[in-house]
């Protein structure tokens, strides 16, 4: 146990009360199928996209600097993002997304450490989609990508959105390529569209990762 000192335990016991896996993956890779499934599990999910929302309903901060930094008229009549209208801006325009996410992300992280602090489960999942984009990958302690084929991702953004394949694509090319995601794996679920197939690996990750988390607080 060399180089721990009394001053840091305090430190180590609070970051020690859970094991935090970042699940992240492509675009329609499937992230919301899993993470599904380990809350039927019982484990905790922390989504970084429903933090988001919840950071630009209205009243909030973001919202207005969202507002002022895009148009009024990525707003719908009742004051809320008019997602679609945003989307499309934020994806024609690289400095337009990282305006975005110089609004969000530093929000997204503090509230996301928050939630965690306050959890006791033995695990919890951290759904960041794009985690191998903003480095958020200090708030996890393994990382899980969902894999799926190129093709299946796009038909099935294309299906969910109704949006076009042309729109479909600029979206994948604005996120990590798939070599990159796979290089911040310590675990890959295949996700290709085979239900029952994912559902035994999750339950084998589910023991892996209850298990990881035990021998931590020991």
């Amino acid at each position: 146990m060399g180089g721990t000192d009394q001053h840091s335990l305090p430190a180590l016991a609070g970051r020690m009360r859970v094991l935090v896996v970042g699940l992240t993956g492509g675009i329609g890779s499937g992230k919301t199928a899993v993470s599904d499934r380990f809350a039927q599990l019982g484990i905790p999910v922390i989504d970084t996209d429903l933090i988001a929302r919840e950071l630009v309903e209205p009243g909030q901060s973001a919202l207005a600097e969202i507002a002022a930094g895009f148009g009024v008229d990525c707003l719908d009549d009742q004051g809320r993002i008019d997602r679609a209208r945003l989307r499309q801006r934020v994806f024609a325009d690289d400095k337009g997304r990282r305006r975005l996410e110089a609004i969000l992300h530093p929000r997204i992280r503090t509230m996301a450490r928050q939630r965690i602090a306050a959890l006791t489960a033995p695990y919890c999942l951290l759904v960041i989609p794009l985690l191998a984009e903003t480095g958020m990958t200090d708030l996890v302690d393994r990382v899980l990508v969902v894999d799926a084929p190129e093709e299946e991702q796009i038909r099935r953004v294309m299906t969910r959105d109704q949006i076009d394949e042309a729109q479909t694509r600029r979206i994948l090319a604005a996120q990590a390529r798939r070599d990159q995601r796979l290089a911040l794996a310590d675990e890959v679920l295949e996700n290709s569209g085979d239900f029952v197939k994912l559902k035994l690996q999750i339950a084998d990750l589910h023991q892996h990762y209850l298990c990881l988390a035990t021998h931590r607080l020991l």
